[in-house]
């Protein structure tokens, strides 16, 4: 086998800037490793890029199961791409470091989409912890920027804890949910619904649709109680039909609208500096514990320690406080 040439810092840049898929996906790859040397790079190029990025709307879309999630974001990626929209479709998937899947399923869900050349659909990148997948994903959206797709629809699959992780990184948060609201309601957290922007009910087509017009009813009356997830914005529920693509260009128009107002009130630009500020705290946080476990004192300690806290024979607290200490003295005598 022959290895690919690893491309420069220069490189990847006027590929990123230019378009260049080939050279986005390499990009996207490079951000996506753990080795030391490719997190080097990759920050090279995204310190490169970071007069380029910050220009879309980011869009993120959640749902309950068998809520038609991939036939809805299909179906408005492609409207999108007809308006003349350059379209990139990533993914949150805290689940995939368990399963080892790739949650795009090889683009196999898209198909019409990831054929059309203004849309580009990522997988997410499957291992490592929440905070990973979290930084790997921001970092692929600036890269998606940088190449000029000015949507991002970021997908949560896993579930719980991805839906705040997206919160944090969109300005728009979308909710899929189905008919039969009364029920959907007793099995949906208020803590998700408190983070929507919008909830939409799919599949109002056929025998479905006054089913969905009554469920749409129960959810704004549900909402009208809610805390809404953006200052100065009410959230409400609509129809849709991803199969028939009726509904798809008034949610557009919803976001459309919903960015003007907070653009407008500056609510949109002060998510932006506090989602920035939040991402800044979060990596200092995940590279602390890295350090701390990869240390050698730690890796020896920690085995005996969880033993004891086992066995009953030393409290948690106590512990941990052990463990800190024998990690401080050890970076102490270091200086």
């Amino acid at each position: 086998l022959v290895r690919r040439k690893e491309r420069s810092v220069k490189e990847y840049v006027q590929g990123v800037l230019a378009g260049d898929r080939t050279i986005l996906a390499q990009a996207i790859t490079l951000v996506e490793s753990n080795a030391a040397r490719h997190m080097d790079l990759a920050q090279q190029v995204l310190n490169e890029l970071l007069p380029h990025v910050g220009r879309s709307i980011r869009i993120g879309i959640t749902g309950v199961p068998g809520a038609g999630k991939s036939t809805f974001i299909e179906a408005f990626g492609t409207f999108l791409c007809e308006q003349g929209h350059r379209v990139a479709v990533l993914a949150v998937d805290p689940t995939s470091s368990l399963t080892g899947g790739s949650i795009l399923g090889d683009k196999t869900r898209m198909e019409a989409l990831a054929r059309n050349p203004l849309a580009f659909i990522r997988p997410s990148p499957s291992g490592g912890a929440l905070g990973g997948v979290h930084r790997k994903t921001r970092e692929t959206m600036m890269l998606c920027e940088a190449a000029g797709y000015d949507i991002i629809l970021v997908e949560t699959v896993g579930v719980g804890q991805s839906e705040f992780v997206v919160r944090g990184m969109v300005d728009f948060f979308l909710l899929l949910a189905l008919t039969g609201a009364g029920d959907e309601l007793q099995g949906m957290k208020r803590g998700i619904m408190e983070l929507v922007d919008a909830i939409v009910i799919n599949k109002a087509d056929g025998d479905n649709k006054e089913k969905a017009k009554a469920a749409q009813k129960e959810y704004n009356q549900f909402l009208h109680y809610l805390r809404p997830a953006t200052p100065g914005w009410e959230t409400k529920a609509y129809t849709c039909s991803a199969l028939l693509g009726e509904g798809i260009a008034d949610m557009w128009r919803v976001i459309q609208t919903f960015v003007k107002t907070t653009k407008r009130s500056g609510v949109f630009f002060d998510r932006r500096r506090q989602q920035q500020k939040d991402w800044m705290h979060a990596m200092i946080k995940e590279y602390i514990e890295t350090r701390f476990f990869a240390d050698p004192i730690v890796k020896e300690k920690l085995p005996m320690l969880e033993n004891s806290v086992i066995s009953g024979a030393k409290p948690v607290t106590a512990a941990v406080r052990e463990l800190i200490e024998a990690y401080e003295r050890k970076r102490g005598g270091e200086l």
